[in-house]
């Protein structure tokens, strides 16, 4: 083969060799543009989604808070709202219905927690949601005091060991000890200690007006009860457990949260995860026969 054979067989695989060079830089770059395009494509969707789920809140917050004017009537002198609550066919509601009672079928009241961080936002919402409950006269008699303060939740706990220890010493009698023996319950409130919250609910007694001057909360007992057990079920939908612990008397949290004469102590109740050797009583709920009649 002569030289200027050889020649052109190099000058044909060099230029050969750039066609494939040059198809592959513009293909990478095409790929790297149709990748660009897409993310912005997901971006622009996301951010359609969040504008979305935001407007929702806050239409539902409108909503809540009566600032939807369009919905205002006057009856009697006062505002009211068209009420169009989200309904479902038959089949979705039994569906619903069944699905939130087998997910609050799993809660269980818990004594052994552990000390895992719970995001701050998550126990607003739940109070949030506590205070999404009915009230008498809607005068919404409660106060829930969050504690994450350590000092705080020991001075707690040794209040209350204080409290429970004088009953079981004998302020509660034999057949109420009796009756709490299955529960494995006793005066050591450890857990006071270990969770992450604490929510303290107090019942607000009576009301007082900007001159101080007291007015009175109708059925406040009722309403505190209802907005508890709201809150129960708030944290139990957060993936959270709880307990409602009444260490009578309780007029101990008055003091140590600085709470104003109005307000009394209704629930102490632990928020966060159970321990990873969490235990609960293997106790049962009684069937719908006993609980339920129709008339």
């Amino acid at each position: 083969m002569s030289d200027e054979t050889i020649i052109e067989i190099e000058e044909s695989s060099s230029s050969l060799n750039m066609i494939i060079i040059t198809a592959m830089v513009l293909f990478i770059i095409q790929l790297g543009f149709i990748l660009v395009f897409k993310n912005i494509l997901n971006d622009s969707d996301s951010s359609k989604k969040n504008v979305e789920k935001k407007k929702k809140k806050k239409n539902n917050n409108n909503n809540a808070n009566g600032k939807n004017h369009k919905d205002i009537v006057m009856i009697d002198g006062y505002e009211h709202l068209y009420y169009k609550p989200e309904t479902y066919d038959e089949e979705e509601i039994v569906e619903k219905s069944e699905e939130f009672y087998n997910q609050m079928n799993e809660r269980r009241s818990v004594r052994f927690f552990s000390d895992k961080p719970v995001p701050y936002e998550v126990i607003e919402n739940i109070i949030k949601t506590a205070g999404t409950s009915p009230s008498g006269a809607n005068q919404q008699p409660w106060t829930f005091v969050v504690i994450s303060d350590k000092d705080m939740k020991h001075q707690i706990r040794v209040a209350a060991e204080k409290e429970e220890q004088i009953n079981y010493a004998g302020r509660m009698n034999d057949k109420w000890q009796k009756a709490l023996e299955h529960l494995g319950t006793d005066a050591n409130k450890e857990y006071i200690d270990v969770v992450p919250y604490l929510i303290v609910v107090f019942k607000k007694v009576h009301g007082i007006d900007d001159e101080g001057n007291k007015f009175p909360h109708y059925y406040y007992e009722r309403s505190v009860g209802i907005a508890s057990g709201l809150l129960i079920a708030a944290i139990h939908n957060a993936g959270l457990a709880t307990l409602t612990h009444t260490p009578q008397p309780m007029g101990f949290l008055s003091k140590l949260l600085d709470r104003p004469e109005n307000e009394k102590p209704y629930l102490l109740m632990p928020v966060g995860y159970p321990s990873d050797d969490c235990t609960v009583p293997n106790i049962f709920r009684k069937p719908l026969e006993e609980i339920m009649v129709t008339v």
